[in-house]
């Protein structure tokens, strides 16, 4: 698997902001078929920082019901692989700077 395809986005939540400023953790949304070690490689060579752990969990896919004029409208939000990437002491990510 190519490096540019193993990162989708960052999870830019206010449970990863306090990770991050706490322990150095940030957190990816990574494609299904992506390993641990194509997850360092991706992040430390888009971001240039070392790497010293790697987490991930995939999410479960989710019902979801709506209300609308036809009637209820149901539907399953997809599933996806979120990746929990700890950084080595004294190195960040910077998430905001294209903004």
């Amino acid at each position: 698997m190519k490096l540019a395809e193993v990162l989708i986005k960052p999870i830019v939540t206010e449970k990863s902001n306090k990770l991050s400023d706490a322990k150095r953790t940030f957190a990816f949304r990574v494609a299904r078929k992506a390993n641990k070690l194509e997850i360092k490689k991706a992040v430390e060579s888009f971001y240039g920082v070392t790497v010293t752990e790697v987490n991930t969990v995939v999410v479960p896919g989710k019902a979801k019901n709506r209300f609308t004029k036809s009637g209820f409208i149901s539907g399953v939000k997809p599933a996806y692989k979120k990746a929990y990437v700890k950084v080595a002491e004294g190195e960040s990510i910077d998430l905001y700077g294209n903004i």
